[in-house]
């Protein structure tokens, strides 16, 4: 009985009697071989092999992981002297460079194979990945810069254009980002879509309104002044300030839902369309509307 594992992956492999000197020994010419020697009743190398799986699959492909059965591989045991399990050895250029035996630490692992194996560099993000980050970190024109850059390339990206037209509003550009977004015909982004032009409508509302500061001062003296507590969510969502903002408007739904025909609510689910679903305020203050709803 075989020791199981979750991969189809070419770089982790069982290896036998019949094919160690090329499965490794010649392998190890090219790249790395790390050889983990378990037995099936071995309870410490089942708790092992998972972690080594998972370290060998980040090197994608510059470490091979070989795996060799005591029971049944007997010769290779003995030649190499195999005297306790797990037992674990590195092999470059043909010998045996290093190993442990026992269970050992994920970082005491990662030490090993440092000096000889070179991890491979992460993936290059996408333009629009790129962009993307820009814009979780409030750098709006460094985004809007990849962004054109990729719209002349391919100016019907819907993505690009919905993001592209959220950069454009948080910069003040309003009738332009309300352009872009009116150019994006597909129904295959609706959600994005929905979420920029709530961003947008936020902007629009907000610049019309009293300013935080004095709409603070209108609820210091009276709290229950449903107008103010209304608007000054919208300057916070203006302001990205969403949990407050989101807060805020449970808080008057709560208190009078029916506030100028359950704007409220209503502004609730633009933000929930504005963050996206996996957002974890989303995920919180949409249990909390639906305890109150229902």
């Amino acid at each position: 009985m075989s020791q199981a594992l979750d991969t189809d992956l070419p770089y982790i492999f069982d290896a036998t009697d019949a094919d160690f000197q090329q499965s490794v020994i010649e392998n190890s010419f090219h790249k790395p071989v790390l050889v983990d020697f378990w037995a099936e009743w071995c309870a410490p190398c089942k708790a092992l092999m998972p972690l080594l799986a998972k370290i060998a699959e980040e090197y994608q492909g510059e470490l091979l992981l070989a795996k060799v059965n005591c029971d049944v591989e007997q010769q290779i045991v003995g030649q190499f002297g195999i005297r306790s399990l797990p037992t674990v050895v590195l092999f470059k250029d043909g010998q045996p460079v290093d190993g442990f035996a026992g269970a050992q630490p994920e970082s005491g692992i990662r030490a090993l194979l440092e000096p000889h194996v070179q991890m491979p560099p992460p993936p290059t993000a996408s333009p629009l990945e790129h962009a993307h980050g820009l814009f979780a970190e409030s750098r709006f024109s460094e985004a809007e810069a990849t962004l054109k850059q990729l719209l002349s390339e391919d100016n019907s990206n819907a993505q690009g254009l919905i993001l592209y037209a959220r950069c454009l509003a948080e910069r003040g550009e309003l009738d332009e980002a309300g352009t872009v977004l009116e150019a994006v015909k597909t129904d295959e982004h609706k959600a994005a879509l929905a979420g920029a032009k709530a961003q947008l409508t936020f902007l629009r509302q907000a610049a019309s309104l009293p300013e935080a500061a004095d709409l603070k001062a209108r609820l210091a003296q009276n709290p229950a002044d449903d107008e103010a507590a209304y608007q000054l969510c919208i300057q916070q969502l203006a302001r990205q300030q969403y949990e407050a903002a989101l807060d805020g408007l449970l808080k008057l739904f709560q208190r009078n839902r029916s506030y100028e025909e359950g704007l409220p609510h209503k502004a609730l689910l633009q933000v929930f369309e504005l963050l996206g679903n996996d957002h974890p305020l989303v995920t919180v203050y949409r249990r909390k509307l639906f305890a109150l709803l229902y």
